[in-house]
């Protein structure tokens, strides 16, 4: 996809610079540095001591999601991602529309739930100002990183892969040291703290725990960027997603072992409990500094992917005539869409504010989980749509070089997917009224998408009609 410079003669183009190894980072950051950060305790709350089958669950169907999401980018390697699919496979613009409008709902309440969490591991190491501008000047320092360009936006993101990792490795190591030094109580890992049937809480850990999976849809938007998509994407996305499966039931079962569910379940920096217990003959406050700087840095690179993402779903779809062409401007020089980070940091924002200003008025909500909630009614949502267009285009524009997902575990997967969105929303009425707000925003979008449309056609018109 190119955009014409002003004078119609040169178009500006994405630069091809993601390789397959950096598309792996890319994958496995975006993964980490979410559930286990910000909403391992929101977990451990709704399962028990058993938490970690939820997120052993979670994984299983997000990565059979994924390998339908590693399929369609081999054969369609353009950035609009989940839009561009259920397009190609429905041919319906106002179908694709809402996916578009559902993934942008869905990225922008994962980055406002991961701006707040960042605020609250930031504020555990300095006495800042409040919370709420903290997490605006997060965001928008994101933006400022992914308008100088992508390639560095890419190369940020692996090298804070490799420092939220050995966050986790620490974590590992605690626990390591925990059950060779103490007497853990392995009985925590199959306990189920709740009122409710042990399928119905695992379900109910499930749904908290795909947050922890999301973000790697994010990833099929940078196609069109990525060197030899078609090698890249199966490798990099389903080996990216696997790895970060695994550091999640490991680091589940440690933080079950050494803190226990009752206390993670209180805390807005769970993780951090593990690593305040004191198992490690090192000096706490330097541990507990060491891990709020680490977990900053997780998040960071999870809402940098989102704030990468974001613009440039706009710019795919305004290429496909869906939304208003200013979104696909680049910049003539950075080459980023910029018109796309000012519209995601505006939104973004106001999520922020009113969440903000619902909790202090009584809301009675954890914005972290809310945003989180929302962000995973939307993408379920998707993910069912996105497995049913693989589905239907299973002989559609293939290759040799085309990945080829298992149908046998698609079906599956789509019912599993299935299953957990009618959950949350049975659940939690309440988050519906939030997607709709945010939804709200998109169909403003496509109002001025249709009453600029005429305009432009006549504009085009009489420019033909000139130069004839």
């Amino acid at each position: 996809m190119t955009e014409k410079t002003a004078d119609g003669d040169e178009p500006v183009k994405l630069n091809r610079t993601i390789t397959t190894s950096l598309l792996f980072f890319y994958v496995l950051g975006d993964v980490l540095g979410s559930g286990v950060y910000v909403l391992i305790g929101s977990v451990a709350g709704a399962v028990g001591g058993a938490f970690w089958i939820a997120f052993a669950v979670g994984v299983s169907v997000a990565a059979i999601t994924g390998l339908a999401y590693a399929e369609l980018a081999t054969k369609y390697p353009h950035a609009a991602g989940a839009a561009l699919y259920v397009n190609r496979a429905f041919h319906n613009r106002t179908l694709a529309f809402l996916v578009m409008v559902a993934f942008l709902s869905a990225s922008f309440a994962a980055a406002g739930s991961l701006s707040v969490g960042f605020a609250s591991y930031f504020l555990q190491v300095w006495d800042a100002p409040p919370a709420l501008l903290v997490s605006l000047a997060f965001f928008a320092l994101l933006g400022l990183i992914n308008y100088i360009g992508i390639t560095e936006s890419v190369w940020i993101t692996m090298l804070m892969t490799f420092v939220e990792i050995a966050g986790l490795v620490l974590v590992l190591i605690i626990g390591i040291w925990y059950v060779v030094q103490r007497d853990p109580d392995f009985s925590r890992l199959v306990q189920f703290e709740t009122t409710t049937n042990p399928i119905w809480a695992i379900v109910g850990g499930v749904a908290l725990a795909f947050f922890a999976m999301t973000g790697f849809e994010n990833v099929v938007n940078v196609a069109e960027e990525t060197v030899d998509p078609h090698r890249a994407f199966p490798r990099a996305l389903v080996g990216g997603m696997i790895a970060a499966g695994l550091i999640y039931v490991a680091v589940a079962v440690v933080a079950s072992l050494v803190v226990g569910a009752a206390k993670l379940s209180t805390s807005d920096v769970a993780l951090l409990e593990v690593v305040k217990a004191d198992v490690v003959p090192l000096p706490v406050t330097l541990m507990t500094t060491l891990f709020a700087v680490i977990a900053c840095v997780a998040i960071t690179n999870t809402t940098l992917v989102a704030a990468v993402t974001e613009p440039r779903v706009l710019y795919g779809m305004a290429n496909e005539d869906v939304v208003p062409p200013i979104f696909a401007r680049l910049h003539p020089t950075r080459r980023s869409p910029w018109v796309g980070l000012l519209f995601s940091f505006a939104v973004v924002a106001g999520l922020l504010v009113i969440g903000t200003l619902v909790v202090q008025g009584g809301g009675g909500i954890n914005l972290i989980e809310r945003l989180a909630t929302v962000t995973v009614v939307l993408l379920l949502f998707i993910y069912c749509l996105v497995i049913l267009a693989t589905l239907k285009l299973t002989d559609s524009d293939v290759s040799d070089r085309t990945f080829r997902a298992p149908r046998w575990l698609l079906v599956p997967g789509l019912l599993a997917n299935g299953l957990v969105l009618v959950y949350v929303v049975v659940n939690d009425p309440t988050s519906l009224l939030w997607c709709l707000g945010l939804l709200a925003v998109g169909g403003a979008l496509l109002v001025v998408e249709m009453f600029s449309r005429p305009r432009r056609a006549r504009a085009a018109a009489a420019a033909e009609a000139e130069a004839n």
